[in-house]
This record gives structure tokens, C-alpha cells and sequence, in this order.
């Protein structure tokens, strides 16, 4: 890897010959193919040494969204969480892009670890010295440290150990390994979503697939607390799962869910719902509306309206065939799904809420012109601070934007 020394240190990389980064990260992604989870670690911190680096860190965002904590061990160095906001691994975070911080001795270097638009987190080490030969090398060997993170997370708890910062409940527990990756972003769309309280969660989930030209997307919330809630999330998920894959259209998907939970429950639950169908191709948007708040229409960085639709029971009551509502978007629109708990909770003082409240930040947040991921956890981290840090119900956010 050729990289311009400075300041009479010799060049890192000057005593290998050109296009060894390249090979170094061919050899990386044959040994990475049968690596156990407990390796990762060791070969990132090799990696680093090979490309010239010292002082590597793996930094994984906590589930609450606030700090990056390093993953220790395995030459990785440790350190206390650094904040999201405010720290240089915190913004390369947000931007997902490379972040380069001069320093005595060097340049240190934040990397995001995406994958399709999701992100574990951040790769930090340092270099003598950047040039432009590096950063390409450099992109690839964060695009194969998330991918191992995120494919060997399927079957390794040292992830989510590291990403704890507090004890999660079951019900929880059992909502996130529900929830499809946070974020997915590509050229015709990009959705991301936020749970609330992150470590007590229950009843609230969101869902979503992109096949072909359509993009799938549902919010759910269980009533009740605790495991019976994520318990009735759950069914409401593997039932949306399940008529979805098999081709069956938004009222045929609300008849599905209906019985599923009717059935498994009987007659005095529900899950409130709302399922959408975008056609990526032409912006072209269809939902169903089962006791959901309506979402919110952004164009042009500020709420212009709210998606007004017919109305269903909840899933379980057995309601009618639903009204399917459509909308043409414009281009670079965004839709803001959410549910009861982030309006309806009451601040100190006992007065609620409420969704202008809800509409006002959302606007300005929105005029930073920040990404959805960073839109997503603005919005959800100024709400919570707005209601005193309270969160005596769950709330999500899910945010479609069609680009």
C-alpha cells in the first residue's frame, strides 16, 4: 500500500510492492471464509498491521444509539464508549463516510463498517501518513470487516455482549432478534428504523423487504407490556412474513395477520398495524391503516401533510376488508411511520405530547439535511430529551425516503 511519509519518517508501505493492499485483503477474504467469530478480532488487528497501521479499534454501536463501544481484545485496543455525537468515530458514524484526523505522528482514521446500507459500526486505527492510493484499499477492508461482523453475528454472541450497556429484558430481547437490519439504504430508496425504550422494549416492531422494484414495510405495536406483548409481536410479524412472501396483496396480508392473532389469542387482543407497499420504479405507494397514528409526509426538508387513509380495526378484531389508500410520491419524499407511544406520553407537568410537537421537530431536524439514519436517531434521541428522558410505553420511528 503506498502511502506519502511526512515530517523524514520513511513511507508506510514503502518496502512492499505496489497493489499489496490489494493482495493482503485477497488473502483476508479466502481466511475469513471459514473464520470462527472468536478470530475476527485478531485478524482485523492483522489486517491493520499489514496495511501499515497501528492502535486498531473495532467500535459497535450500543443498541441505544448513543456511544460506539470498542470490542476488546485480540490487539484491538479498548477505551471507554465514545459518544456518537461529537466524536470524529462518531460523525463517520452518522456521515458513513471516511473520517481523517491529523495527529502527533500520524493521521488517525474512522472508517463506518457498512453493508447495504447497514451499519455495525466504526474501524479506527492509524497511519503515518494518507495519500491517495490508500483510500480505496481502505474502503474494501472496512467492507470486509462489516461483512464479517454482521454475517458472524448470526451466530456469536460476542456482538451483542459488546453492543449491551445495560440489561436488556426477554421482551426485548426477543424483539431485536425479530428486527431486520436498522437500516437499508440503496440508489432507488432507504428506510431506518429506531426502537424505543432499547433495552425494555416489547410490543413495538417494524419490518421490511425489498424485492425487485417493491419495497415491504410494516409497523406493528402489540398491546400490553412485557412478554405477552412481544409475544403477540411475534405472531404479528411471522404472519406478515407470511402472507408477504407468499405474493398476497395489503388487504390479503391485514386478513392473514387478523386471523393469525384472533386465533392465537382470542378476541380481547390486537395489535395495531400499519403495511405499505412502495414501487421503487415510479414512487407509486399503497398502505392499509389498522389503528395506526397516519404518517407524516416530508417533501423538501419540512412536514407538508399527514398520509390520510380509511381506517381498520386493529389486527385480531376481525375487521372489515380494508380500504388500500395510494399515493404517488415526488422524488426525494420521505414517509414517517410511528407509533402511539411517541405522541401520546406525558411530560412532567402531565400535559401530552402530542403530534404537533412531533411535526415541529421532525421539521428541524430535517433542515440539517441528514441522511435517514441520522435523521431517524436525531429525531428519536431529541424527542425522548424533549419528554424529560421518559418513555413509559414503545416508540418507533421508520422512515422510507424514495430517491
Amino acid at each position: 500500500m503506498a502511502v506519502s511519509g511526512g515530517g523524514g519518517r520513511r513511507p508506510v508501505g514503502a518496502d512492499r510492492p505496489a497493489g499489496s493492499g490489494e493482495h493482503l485483503l485477497e488473502v483476508l477474504l479466502d481466511r475469513a471464509r471459514e473464520l470462527a467469530p472468536a478470530l475476527i478480532a485478531p485478524l482485523v488487528a492483522e489486517a491493520v498491521a499489514g496495511l501499515g497501521g497501528r492502535e486498531p479499534a473495532l467500535l459497535l454501536q450500543d443498541y441505544g444509539q448513543s456511544v460506539l463501544v470498542p470490542l476488546s481484545g485480540g490487539g484491538l485496543a479498548g477505551g471507554p464508549p465514545l459518544p456518537i455525537v461529537g466524536s470524529a468515530a462518531g460523525e463517520a458514524f452518522l456521515r458513513g463516510t471516511a473520517v481523517e484526523v491529523p495527529q502527533d505522528g500520524g493521521v488517525r482514521v474512522y472508517l463506518p463498517l457498512l453493508d447495504g446500507g447497514d451499519e455495525a459500526g466504526v474501524l479506527a486505527f492509524t497511519l503515518d501518513a494518507v495519500g491517495d492510493g490508500d483510500r480505496l484499499p481502505l474502503r474494501r477492508l472496512s467492507a470486509l470487516v462489516a461483512d464479517l461482523l454482521i454475517t458472524r453475528s448470526g451466530y456469536t454472541d460476542l456482538v451483542f455482549r459488546a453492543r449491551r450497556l445495560e440489561p436488556m429484558s426477554v421482551a426485548a430481547e426477543i424483539q431485536w432478534s425479530l428486527l431486520p437490519p436498522l437500516s437499508m439504504s440503496v440508489p432507488r430508496v432507504a428506510v431506518a428504523g429506531i426502537l424505543e425504550p432499547a433495552y425494555q422494549v416489547a410490543g413495538d416492531s417494524f419490518d421490511y423487504a425489498l424485492d425487485d422494484d417493491v419495497l415491504h414495510v410494516a409497523t406493528l405495536d402489540a398491546m400490553g407490556h412485557g412478554l405477552d406483548a412481544a409475544t403477540m409481536a411475534t405472531v404479528a410479524v411471522g404472519a406478515y412474513r407470511h402472507a408477504r412472501r407468499a405474493g398476497v396483496g395489503l388487504a390479503g396480508i391485514y386478513a392473514f395477520m387478523d386471523r393469525a392473532v384472533a386465533e392465537q389469542f382470542g378476541p380481547d387482543h390486537f395489535v395495531t398495524a400499519q403495511m405499505m407497499r412502495l414501487d421503487t420504479a415510479t414512487g407509486h405507494l399503497q398502505w392499509v391503516n389498522a389503528g395506526h397514528p397516519k404518517p407524516l409526509l416530508i417533501r423538501d426538508g419540512a412536514v407538508v401533510g399527514r398520509l390520510e387513509s380509511a381506517t381498520t380495526l386493529p389486527v385480531g378484531f376481525g375487521g372489515e376488508q380494508p380500504v388500500v389508500s395510494e399515493r404517488e410520491l415526488r422524488h426525494g419524499d420521505r414517509v414517517l411511520c410511528f407509533t402511539d407511544g411517541l405522541v401520546e406520553e406525558r411530560g412532567a407537568g402531565g400535559e401530552q405530547f402530542g403530534e404537533e410537537q412531533l411535526i415541529d421537530w421532525v421539521d428541524r431536524i430535517e433542515r440539517t439535511g441528514s441522511g435517514v439514519r441520522a435523521t431517524v436517531r436525531a429525531l428519536s434521541h431529541a424527542l425522548k430529551a424533549r419528554r424529560g428522558g421518559r418513555t413509559s410505553d414503545d416508540a418507533t420511528l421508520f422512515l422510507i425516503e424514495w430517491r
